[in-house]
């Protein structure tokens, strides 16, 4: 179990349709049965200025952005979700539970949109965001991925549209975080069924003695 007042922030990344919002969902549901404290969040967004962003970012608006420019508006709408959110949640002790983090920056604007890895460092430097005690790692086949996604259902799916070399562009970068970081970020397929996709999470965060 936790220390008092020891929050950890357990990060859910991947590509498009790889099932991070339903993990994370289930994630919250279990550790509300275990009586912890959590919060759930999302980026872009948590907090309403975030949320006024992912507008921008993520809607069928025909607004064009360069890698970069979408990096800084992540960037922004980060600094309000961590100091808002994330930050005071950890501070308390709390679980973070977080759909996309810092390392969809690294893999969608830095990897797969070219803006140097050096920028995207700086910027979560910048905003003093903290980094992950584990980042759950959903890996799909892209073209499956983006059979699955329901992002244009929503309205959301400015990234979807963009080419299947982009995507695996992006599932590239998540594949090398995770070889990079192996202590943080634990892959799991994400073409298995929701319960054991789950089992494999919650095995991912016990093996860590925190639940």
């Amino acid at each position: 179990m936790l220390p008092a007042r020891a929050g950890r922030l357990i990060t859910l990344e991947g590509g498009e349709g790889a099932g991070k919002s339903t993990l994370a969902k289930a994630l919250a549901q279990d550790m509300r049965q275990r009586g912890l404290a959590y919060i759930l969040t999302r980026e872009p967004g948590g907090v309403p200025a975030a949320d006024r962003i992912r507008q921008l970012l993520v809607t069928q608006s025909e607004i064009q952005f360069a890698p970069l420019t979408e990096a800084l508006l992540f960037t922004a709408a980060r600094n309000e979700h961590v100091a808002q959110v994330i930050a005071p949640a950890l501070a308390r002790g709390d679980y973070v539970i977080c759909d996309r983090y810092l390392d969809s920056t690294r893999a969608y604007q830095a990897a797969a949109g070219g803006v140097p890895s050096s920028a995207c460092a700086v910027l979560a430097e910048l905003i003093h965001a903290p980094n992950p005690d584990l980042t759950l790692l959903l890996d799909l086949d892209p073209a499956l991925g983006l059979a699955r996604s329901e992002g244009r259902a929503h309205g959301e799916d400015r990234f979807e549209r963009r080419g299947l070399g982009f995507h695996q562009a992006v599932r590239d970068a998540f594949l090398a975080i995770a070889k990079a970081e192996p202590r943080r970020v634990a892959v799991i397929a994400a073409a298995q069924p929701p319960q054991i996709v789950l089992a494999q999470a919650l095995a991912a965060i016990q093996a860590r003695g925190w639940i």
